[in-house]
């Protein structure tokens, strides 16, 4: 191309152009349309992300704001039984439960605990950090005491009946091996989010919202996976990784496995395409490009999406695998609607 051609190219067309060329799977993949929807709305990662759009809808339906809206998501998931969020989650390989989670608003501010121990509602902690300390994130012990200072109650140290089984379960193994989309597949009540080797699993549950005046906030809230290393802490509780939010662009979120967001600042990527100009969607996409190339045969064997809102109420995702899918909630769609996103494989 000469100097005359290339300067034909309207900017804003630059990122498209360079990464279908440089990684060239548009015509394999090619590029949906983001959905576009109407302001308030919520949206959350995986099926069951309609468990937190119920939690923020009823205060984004009476113009409450979105910062409100994402942190009662996060208490909702937090609340339910489940192996993958909240005290009730499955543990490390140790036998403790280690909470992770983060909030941020559309103007920056943000805060976030990592390796969080024995408090029930992280993301509220998060909000905390963000509104009473000049810091970002606390972590561990010192994130603990922070929590019981601002009145929350420290629970008791023990697993839920059935973290306890499938952690002594996972012993007689003690192997470790994600398997793809494991959130979302049926799984018997015996074991759950186990397959045939004892393995398990992660989850992590990312919520976005835009209220009626059209500002933006999110937040995410994880066990990480289960039966990590003592200590280990995944991209969730990152600000710029599990989670970015930008009133002037737009917000991102992220799931699976949380090293690779690290690797490429997932959401940050997500939010700054989509500053030159993408779609969520195409956004989404180039960030799963780059963790797809960073090592084409491990992203084969594991799972990482993103699913991100823009300020004019376009959603869209992208996902390494088939399986990824994410839970939209506003006027259109009161009880919740889940749609599947696209996939580089």
């Amino acid at each position: 191309m000469d100097r005359r051609k290339f300067l034909e190219i309207p900017l804003l067309g630059l990122p498209l152009l360079v990464a279908e060329r440089t990684f060239g799977q548009a015509k394999r993949n090619p590029i949906g349309s983001s959905l576009k929807v109407k302001m308030p709305v919520v949206v959350s990662t995986w099926d069951s992300g309609i468990t937190a759009n119920n939690g923020a809808w009823p205060i984004l339906s009476k113009r409450g704001g979105a910062l409100d809206a994402v942190e009662a998501a996060g208490r909702a998931s937090e609340d339910e039984p489940s192996c993958c969020v909240g005290l009730a989650a499955y543990p490390d390989r140790d036998g403790n439960v280690t909470l992770d989670s983060c909030i941020m608003n559309g103007n920056g501010d943000c805060g976030g605990v990592s390796f969080l121990e024995r408090i029930k509602h992280p993301v509220s902690v998060a909000r905390k950090v963000m509104e009473n300390t000049p810091h970002v994130l606390l972590s561990g012990k010192g994130a603990q005491e922070f929590a019981v200072a601002q009145g929350f109650t420290l629970e008791p140290a023990v697993l839920s009946a059935d973290a306890e089984k499938e952690w002594k379960k996972w012993l007689e193994k003690s192997k470790y091996k994600p398997e793809i989309n494991i959130e979302n597949k049926k799984v018997s009540q015996a074991a759950p989010y186990f397959f045939d080797d004892g393995s398990a699993n992660h989850d992590t549950m990312g919520t976005i919202a835009m209220d009626v005046d059209g500002k933006l906030a999110g937040m995410v809230t994880t066990s990480g996976m289960a039966f990590k290393m003592r200590g280990r802490v995944g991209d969730s509780p990152i600000i710029g990784a599990g989670l970015f939010v930008d009133n002037e662009v737009g917000a991102a979120t992220s799931s699976g496995v949380g090293e690779e967001v690290i690797r490429i600042c997932g959401t940050h990527t997500v939010i700054e395409q989509m500053r030159f100009g993408r779609t969520p969607e195409q956004a989404c996409r180039e960030a799963v490009r780059r963790v797809v190339k960073r090592d084409p045969t491990k992203a084969k064997q594991l799972q990482v999406g993103f699913l991100a809102l823009s300020k004019t109420g376009e959603i869209g995702a992208f996902a390494i695998q088939k399986g990824f899918s994410y839970s939209v909630t506003n006027s259109q769609y009161p009880k919740g609607k889940v749609f599947a996103a696209r996939s580089w494989f």
